[in-house]
């Protein structure tokens, strides 16, 4: 099956500076401040509110969906998500047939380089930039094979400072036709949300289709049937928003690169996905080559935010501000086993504001919470384990606060996640009250 890779030509982006310029408006807007990710490091709490979810041994999704290709057949979750609980993240928007190993993916797009004008993308950041390890959140997915997996291999086209593709892999288990295997990926085009250290999908189709033009410049495709495309498996036409705001705030070059509206919108803006996953059929591997890559750098809060935990009604809004040290490590081995690991580290104080006046007036004692996080993986050709930690711990209003997320998932062993938050009262914790 053909498909059409572009609807036009690309257009350029501007660049880094003048986006990040414009972006900057975020960091100060108190009407409607655009709330985090539920992975936003940051905490607070004053009442004795406590509760915990563990998921173990989880059986499949529900939204079960089948993919064909060259008369094989694979039934999986078209989506990635935070836990077992079905929850939709991201939608697989690939999948790599044939000689698909996420190791042999991965080292043939670190291979490349960042010339990709013969395809219509411009010189211009992040289309000629280059691959390298990501670091994000751990995920997971479902199909045949495993069942239940997650993403030892993150890589990412750009940088984590700016925008980027970022690209997961999920390793499935399931054998495709003589000695091939199915690979499913997630892939999405995102922006740092300026004075965070978080990301906003902005694109499922910038990222599915630049991870498509990439692997044809590999030249590992099978040129008898190289590339095919699903039937609609997830959600269309959109799947997930872009706030206001930070909608309002791009750039005209990037609302048109992600087929937006004009501006200004009052309301959030769908993110375009046809629902579709483009099929890549790999006659070759590259080979996975021993080696170590390690990444590190910090980014600084300055931001106001709903609180993402310990908010009871959602109506409480802080303001954060600190460094967070982010680092990543992955190595391969002789035997061809990769090793990856994720930190992110730091501590920031945390300000009741109210966000109704500009700019947003403290109401509160400032107080500090701790942030930490850790994952580690590690795939080989017949396994993949990988697991995550996160915990945010503070004290504010004379009370303590704790959130703590803990997801193991791999070829052995129990498969489970756990969430917990506790946020304690002064009564509860001894401390007296302010």
């Amino acid at each position: 099956m053909r498909i059409r890779y572009f609807p036009s030509r690309p257009k350029p982006l501007l660049s880094i500076a003048c986006t990040l310029g414009v972006m900057s408006l975020l960091a100060g807007c108190s009407q409607d401040p655009v709330r985090p990710s539920a992975s936003s490091l940051a905490g607070s709490g004053d009442r004795s509110v406590s509760g915990a979810r563990e998921i173990t041994a989880p059986g499949p999704p529900a939204d079960i969906a089948t993919v064909e290709f060259g008369g094989q057949t694979l039934h999986l979750w078209p989506y990635t998500g935070a836990s077992f609980d079905g929850t939709p993240s991201d939608p697989i928007n690939l999948v790599f047939v044939g000689k698909a190993d996420p190791r042999a993916i991965r080292a043939a797009l670190l291979a490349l380089d960042g010339d990709r004008t013969a395809f219509g993308y411009p010189n211009d950041y992040p289309f000629n930039a280059t691959w390298s390890d990501a670091n994000g959140d751990v995920q997971t997915s479902y199909a045949d094979g495993e069942g239940w997996v997650g993403n030892v291999i993150q890589l990412q086209l750009g940088r984590y400072e700016f925008g980027r593709v970022h690209l997961r892999l999920f390793r499935t288990g399931s054998a495709f036709g003589d000695g091939g295997v199915w690979t499913l990926g997630g892939a999405h085009f995102e922006i740092l949300i300026p004075g965070t250290a978080d990301h906003w999908p902005l694109s499922w189709e910038v990222a599915r289709q630049i991870v498509v033009v990439d692997l044809m410049r590999t030249g590992l495709l099978d040129p008898t049937n190289p590339v095919g495309e699903t039937g609609v498996i997830s959600a269309t036409p959109t799947f997930r928003d872009i706030p206001a705001p930070l909608y309002n705030a791009l750039p005209e070059a990037l609302r048109n690169l992600i087929g937006g509206p004009p501006v200004p919108v009052t309301d959030p803006v769908g993110i375009l996905s046809s629902g579709k996953a483009t099929i890549l059929n790999l006659a070759s591997a590259a080979p996975i080559t021993p080696g170590t890559w390690n990444d590190a750098f910090t980014l600084n809060y300055d931001f106001v935010t709903a609180k993402p935990f310990c908010n009871e009604g959602g109506m409480e809004y802080v303001h954060l501000a600190g460094p967070i040290s982010l680092g990543t490590a992955v190595s391969v081995d002789g035997n061809g086993l990769l090793s990856y690991s994720k930190t992110i580290s730091g501590r920031l104080q945390v300000t009741p504001v109210d966000p109704t006046v500009m700019p947003p007036a403290p109401i509160g004692t400032p107080y500090y919470v701790n942030v930490g996080e850790e994952s580690i993986g590690q795939i080989a050709s017949d396994a993949a384990s990988v697991q995550s930690m996160a915990k945010r711990i503070g004290t504010g209003d004379g009370g303590a606060q704790l959130q703590m997320k803990k997801l193991r998932v791999g070829t052995y062993g129990t498969d489970s996640y756990r969430a917990e938050e506790k946020c304690l009262g002064p009564e509860e914790t001894g401390r007296p009250a302010p």
